[in-house]
């Protein structure tokens, strides 16, 4: 199977990438594997795929819940190094284009003091929300790509 197939199977086809990379086969090795089981497990544990009850929480901290994907992913990438390149390439793309934007977005607004506004928090969870639908279905291709058992609906009914 292509990569390109792969994302589409998962419908993340709206992910840009290389159509190059995208023809590549979709074959992971160990060190994807594991790498993409170490961010699995991270994924399945944070908000970032839980769900934030609307009396629940504290926005300023989901949003940072959120943040630390990218040190956390960089510290897997690194463990993993040059070998892990599969997981690599879908990491960085769904860093740059899926969680970045809202990160950038909701930092700025934090720093000045959005969160104080009930309607900013309210429009922030609506935001998370919908991150976290994307996020769901990151979590269900790492754990496709790791080879595991998918538990990321495993407390929904």
């Amino acid at each position: 199977m292509k990569l390109k197939e792969w994302l589409q199977e998962w419908s993340m086809s709206k992910l840009r990438i290389k159509s190059g990379i995208l023809e590549l086969e979709f074959a992971p090795n160990d060190p994807d594997k594991n790498a993409a089981w170490d961010l699995y497990v991270e994924l399945l544990t944070r908000i970032t795929t839980q769900p934030l009850a609307e009396e629940d929480g504290d926005e300023k901290t989901a949003l940072d819940s959120v943040y630390v994907l990218f040190p956390l992913t960089r510290e897997i990438i690194k463990k993993y190094g040059r070998f892990s390149i599969l997981f690599t390439k879908i990491a960085i793309v769904v860093l740059n284009q899926i969680v970045r934007p809202f990160t950038a977005k909701w930092h700025k607004i934090s720093m000045e003091g959005g969160f104080k506004d009930p309607r900013c928090c309210q429009e922030f969870r609506k935001e998370l929300s919908y991150l976290q639908h994307d996020l769901r279905i990151y979590t269900q291709m790492l754990a496709n790509m790791a080879d595991v058992e998918d538990l990321t609906d495993i407390e929904r009914g």
